[in-house]
């Protein structure tokens, strides 16, 4: 080290020793400075504004009809503020343990989703020696179905294949089960996955069996439109797989009530607490009606919601759920245990992008963030590529390692109920649950929400909700980064990794037939005549004598299916996303053609660049060819340099200063000199000369409220793109 970085160092130490050492602070006088009045600063923020209205600019109104204030006061709050309340009390407003996190943090939930079950299995260790906590396993389609993998269409779609005993076991070799909680979802029944997984783990030698394998029957009629057995029969399979939990697994759920279905739908924040709420107090009747305990019943259920963009929003309704699901199963005469709500959260998929994805790992980030501030128990972090493949080893140690960074350096752990207190966000809280409460109450009124289903009710809500964030979308005051706002016009498109659904199939009806060759087929014959929808332990034994998935479910027998309007899912950016992969397709089939833009900038670069700046990104966003310039002296040369581009679109930019001259000088000359050309005008004109550029030859403008995907498609169009 030289002498002189030396006595740097040195000096340094001794600053930070005098630091340390520095225990008494001189007071500072602050009573020059007068407190401001909210008036006086609202009349400053009007100032600022410029004539722009303040309750227009400073309040912001959300999907879920609550304003946002620029500001909250005590006074405001001081009714609501949680002064006698403590996390782990009175109806979990504040959490539903007294140590939040610092004894036990939330639980990381890395999903693993390869397809064959050995392969899983090297991941499912893999990520808990890289710090997950829980062993989650997404299984296929066909799984789900419960079908063999003979009668599977894509085997491995989503998930990893499961048909027999064998399959499981190999999926779930060397897990330790007993210590660390293992997370399916099993669709309609679970009963076919919890009696191979229970098989599976007592023939590798386990006993014991955490966290949940649970069904969902009401969110795959919503998401499918019908079901593959009645209602009621998987009710009856609900309460069969619970009594078997409570009585040799209590600490396994078997119900997954999860809000995707409706949260992928496009809906906001309240229609998708209280629409989940409502299908969980159905699960609560139908398994008191089948004998079980308000207590056995309320014990079973594990709550899946998705996280969305709208960060105070989120934390607000993790915190207005659990008080409202409290107040649901006291009512049911539920114990103070019963009525703690276990929450898993996940990123909502609808507001992630195909385009510009590594977008998505911010996106997940801030999901992630309110998720944990707003109180949940564990948390499965989305791959940033999940909109268009299965992850990967990279994807997963991005997503996994952002929980562990706000766990072990963010000090996320150690803050109990991080924004109690805050005005803002007990306001918020306290909106949101009444509205929640409202709109549950209305599905209660309708007779639950099967009821309400039946009736379209949930469904017309939500496509209203949809359609107002995708029209909102398309005219970019939801910007979405990357897809309808700065879009990257270098991105090179990731691998999609299609998997080979064949090859898949054939290998894994290989493995499944070498298993099968092996076992008794009069035991297991004997076994499936054995089964007994009440008596999960019989469904178990023929698993274990070597029954497959599909033979298991056609043991438990079929019903009449039920059938609804089902909610298609949806993301925000998928129009914009098939947009430009419209022209990305006709540029590859046409030599490099594309929509050609010519921006007739006019005057000096100070004059234009603003506008000609607006008008590229917005163009851009259709992966049209935008061709700029440094602006033209006269309108004669600009009409001559677009007639040389051939251009199927011009767009006039300068200020509005110069547009009285400008247009009716330009715009007529463009026109002659590209007669099939459209002619916009970057920014509005005034009412009084709406006429005269229109006479002049200006078809359309380009402006801040103009609706950029119904401009864009125009353009598509009328090049033969769309």
């Amino acid at each position: 080290m030289s002498d002189e970085k030396q006595k740097a160092e040195l000096d340094l130490q001794e600053l930070i020793k005098r630091a340390e050492s520095q225990t008494d602070f001189p007071e500072v006088d602050l009573s020059e400075f007068t407190p401001p009045t909210y008036e006086e600063w609202k009349q400053a923020c009007i100032e600022l504004l410029k004539g722009a209205p303040f309750e227009k600019k400073m309040y912001t109104k959300t999907y879920e009809g609550i304003t946002f204030e620029p500001m909250y006061f005590r006074d405001k709050t001081e009714e609501i503020l949680p002064k006698n309340s403590f996390p782990g009390m009175d109806n979990f407003l504040r959490g539903a343990s007294v140590n939040g996190y610092v004894n036990k943090p939330w639980g990381i939930a890395q999903v693993c989703d390869e397809t064959d079950p050995t392969e899983n299995n090297e991941v499912l260790k893999h990520e808990i020696e890289k710090g997950s906590t829980i062993y989650h396993v997404k299984v296929d389609n066909a799984t789900l179905k419960a079908k063999n993998v003979k009668d599977a269409e894509k085997v491995g779609d989503i998930g990893v294949n499961l048909t027999t005993i064998d399959d499981v076991a190999a999926l779930l070799k060397d897990l330790k089960l007993d210590e660390i909680p293992l997370y399916v979802y099993a669709g309609e029944s679970s009963i076919p996955l919890l009696a191979l997984i229970v098989a599976a783990v007592k023939k590798n030698g386990g006993n014991s069996i955490k966290g949940v394998i649970g069904a969902d029957p009401i969110a795959e009629l919503v998401a499918n439109g019908k079901l593959d057995q009645s209602l009621e029969k998987l009710f009856d399979e609900a309460a069969s797989a619970a009594k078997w939990a409570v009585k040799n697994a209590p600490e396994l759920k078997t119900l997954f009530v999860k809000s995707d279905v409706f949260s992928n739908g496009g809906a906001n924040d309240v229609q998708e607490i209280a629409y989940t709420l409502a299908t969980a107090v159905e699960y609560i009747r139908a398994l008191m009606e089948r004998g079980l305990t308000i207590d056995e019943a309320a014990s079973q259920i594990m709550f899946g919601f998705s996280m969305g963009e709208n960060f105070f929003m989120q934390v607000a309704k993790l915190r207005a759920v659990r008080p409202i699901w409290a107040e649901i199963i006291k009512a049911f005469g539920g114990n103070s245990e019963s009525q703690k709500a276990h929450v898993h959260g996940r990123p909502a998929l609808f507001f992630k992008t195909v385009y510009d994805p590594y977008v998505n790992m911010l996106r997940n980030t801030t999901e992630i963030f309110s998720g944990v501030v707003g109180g949940l128990d564990s948390f499965e972090s989305a791959p940033f590529d999940e909109p268009i493949r299965k992850g990967d080893e990279f994807s997963r140690r991005i997503a996994r390692n952002v929980q562990i960074i706000l766990q072990e350096e963010f000090g996320l752990l150690q803050p109990i109920d991080p924004a109690g207190g805050s005005w803002a966000v007990e306001t918020l809280t306290k909106q949101i649950k009444e509205k929640i409460w409202t709109e549950f109450q209305t599905i209660e009124s309708k007779g639950g929400i099967v009821a309400a289903l039946k009736e379209n009710y949930p469904q017309e809500q939500i496509a209203a909700i949809l359609a107002s964030r995708l029209k909102t979308a398309e005219s970019r005051r939801d910007r979405i980064v990357g897809t309808n706002m700065y879009p990257n016009m270098t991105e090179e498109r990731l691998d999609p990794r299609v998997e080979n659904f064949d090859e898949n199939k054939k290998s894994r009806i290989a493995t499944v037939e070498k298993f099968l060759s092996s076992i008794n087929v009069e035991a297991v014959k004997s076994a499936l005549q054995a089964i007994k929808v009440d008596d999960v332990n019989s469904v178990v034994a023929s698993a274990s004598a070597g029954a497959d998935i599909s033979q298991i479910r056609q043991a438990l027998g079929t019903g009449e299916s039920e059938t609804i309007n089902k909610i298609s899912a949806h993301r925000r950016s998928e129009k914009f996303e098939s947009l430009r992969e419209a022209t990305e397709k006709f540029k590859a089939e046409n030599n490099g053609d594309n929509v050609k833009i010519f921006l007739a900038n006019m005057g000096p670069i100070p004059q234009h660049k603003a506008r000609a700046d607006f008008t590229t990104g917005f163009l851009q966003v259709g992966a049209f060819q935008v061709i700029g310039n440094d602006g033209f002296k006269t309108e004669e040369e600009a009409a001559q340099a677009a007639k040389e581009s051939g251009a199927d679109a011009v767009v006039i930019c300068s200020t509005d200063a110069t547009y009285p001259d400008i247009v009716p000088a330009l715009a007529p000359k463009l026109h002659q000199v590209l007669p099939n050309a459209t002619v916009y005008l970057a920014g509005t004109a005034p009412a009084e000369l709406v006429e005269t550029y229109k006479n002049a030859g200006i078809d359309d403008y380009i402006n801040i409220r103009s609706n950029c995907y119904q401009t864009l498609v125009a353009l598509q169009k009328k090049k033969g793109i769309a």
